[in-house]
């Protein structure tokens, strides 16, 4: 089990990304569009954890904004280790400095995050696809490039467990 803090992008963004993940599926490559019975949103995850006590969270993110209306500007494309596919957004001051705040406040309840996800080492992305074929990869950039550059601002989040079908809205 895998469980995130997720921020949702607005619907101008959130809509452009869901035209790329269909162009991606078009080109055999399956997104996040048809993982998990579609249950995916396109989004930015601040946190990730093998599970999350929703009450924990909460209690260490009070009286904080998660989903601040931070702008994102989506300069590239990029590929993980497995074949993950995703976009990132230019690693701004105010963002990395808001992802910080969240990671302070987790760690000082003592919630633990898998490590990609603490400061310094966390990569600001957007998740298109899980596992790109190599021999499509070359395609599938090609597809993300001609969205680039996508301009976003932060319009929610959640608390996620997509493969429970859990999302608790946050503030």
């Amino acid at each position: 089990m895998v469980a995130a803090l997720e921020l949702y992008l607005d619907p101008v963004a959130t809509r452009r990304i869901r035209v790329l993940w269909d162009a991606l599926e078009a080109e055999g490559v399956q997104s996040l569009r048809s993982l998990l019975e579609q249950r995916h949103r396109p989004h930015v995850s601040l946190a990730v954890a093998p599970r999350f006590d929703p009450e924990q969270v909460a209690a260490a993110l009070a009286g904080f904004t998660v989903a601040a209306p931070l702008r994102l500007s989506f300069q590239h494309a990029g590929q993980f280790v497995g074949r993950v596919l995703w976009l990132g957004p230019a690693p701004t001051a105010e963002l990395l400095a808001h992802h910080r705040r969240v990671y302070d406040r987790l760690a000082a309840a003592g919630i633990a995050l898998h490590e990609h996800y603490h400061p310094g080492r966390w990569i600001p992305h957007c998740t298109l696809s899980m596992r790109v074929p190599n021999t499509l990869m070359a395609a599938a950039v090609r597809r993300c490039l001609e969205v680039l550059p996508l301009e976003a601002t932060i319009a929610s989040a959640a608390l996620t467990d997509h493969a429970h079908n859990i999302s608790h809205p946050l503030p």
